[in-house]
């Protein structure tokens, strides 16, 4: 059996070619540009290039679709939409079985652009003749994802937590780990059970709940101040600053931040059921063993706003 993952070079991407290696498949890792790969062969696939796919594709039973196109350039939504189409009429042509697609939680309300952009892609795919699992996770936590890296350095950048009343909105953080596992999972259980699942992860917690518990695990009980009004936008664009995070991704995920990211779609966990979840707690301290002592090396202007608040507040 060919299974091709598509975006291989994310960090999820990367995990899952490892442990789909392990497998008694023959893994492809699809990306735009040349990398080598352990127990997988490297082929080159360019959603936006739809003459890669057929190459690619060819000969294939099933397919990991993790192309994110949220780059920070203008219209990546209305090309995230031409490349899940594309892929979808590829992988018809190529006759695979079963596309595994990796989504995002729609909230309840208006969303932001880039978890409008997910959900998207995710008809564009389910729009094709070859079935589609999508599953859709909140924030994945684990060494190398944005979403960890935005709570990290807020939790620990800061002297002061600032609680506007959007970050109450509760969520299901889930650890790659699991996502992983999910992952390699849609990839073999029956076609039959095609659809749009959950991925919520243990324990739902707003937004507050999930940086005061980063800090306390770094031994740090900062003060939390509670706003009632905090734009969004401005949010991010601050949060684009503080932390190691890229500032076009940060302003995206504060935007998505919101009323309830909770999933509304049946757990594919029930479809996997000797699998236990990663606890919150548990999910931190592996994503901090991950990622070693690279945490600290944040911007430099990260460092000094964070002393100067805190000579502020101490004078």
């Amino acid at each position: 059996m060919v299974v091709v993952v598509a975006g291989a070079t994310g960090f999820v991407g990367a995990r899952l070619v490892e442990a789909l290696a392990t497998r008694s498949v023959e893994v492809r890792a699809g990306s735009r540009r040349r990398r080598e790969f352990a127990g997988a062969r490297w082929v080159e696939l360019d959603v936006d290039r739809p003459e890669t796919l057929p190459g690619a594709l060819a000969e294939a039973r099933a397919a990991v679709y993790l192309v994110h196109g949220m780059d920070g350039r203008e219209g990546y939504a209305e090309r995230e939409a031409r490349a899940a189409e594309a892929f979808a009429r590829a992988s018809a042509a190529a006759g695979l079985e079963r596309i595994v697609y990796l989504g995002g939680v729609a909230p309840e309300g208006e969303a932001s652009e880039h978890l409008a952009s997910r959900r998207r892609t995710g008809e564009g795919l389910r729009a094709g003749r070859v079935p589609v699992f999508e599953l859709r996770a909140a924030a994945i936590l684990g060494a190398g994802s944005a979403s960890w890296r935005l709570l990290r350095d807020v939790a620990l950048r800061l002297p002061v937590l600032v609680a506007p009343p959007w970050l109450r909105g509760v969520s299901e953080p889930v650890a790659l780990d699991d996502v992983v596992a999910a992952v390699v999972a849609a990839c073999e259980v029956p076609v039959a059970c095609a659809g749009v699942y959950g991925l919520p992860g243990p324990e739902a917690m707003d937004g507050l709940e999930m940086l005061q518990r980063i800090c306390a695990l770094r031994g740090r009980a900062p003060r939390v101040v509670r706003v009632p009004l905090l734009p969004r936008t401005i949010a991010g664009a601050a949060a684009g600053l503080l932390t190691g995070c890229a500032p076009h991704l940060a302003r995206e995920l504060v935007q998505g931040m919101g009323p309830g990211l909770e999933g509304r779609h049946p757990p594919f966990w029930a479809l996997m059921p000797g699998h236990r979840r990663v606890g919150f707690d548990e999910m931190v301290r592996r994503a901090f063993v991950g990622e070693g002592p690279d945490w600290r090396l944040v911007p430099l202007a990260a460092e000094w706003l964070s002393w100067a608040a805190s000579r502020k507040l101490a004078g």
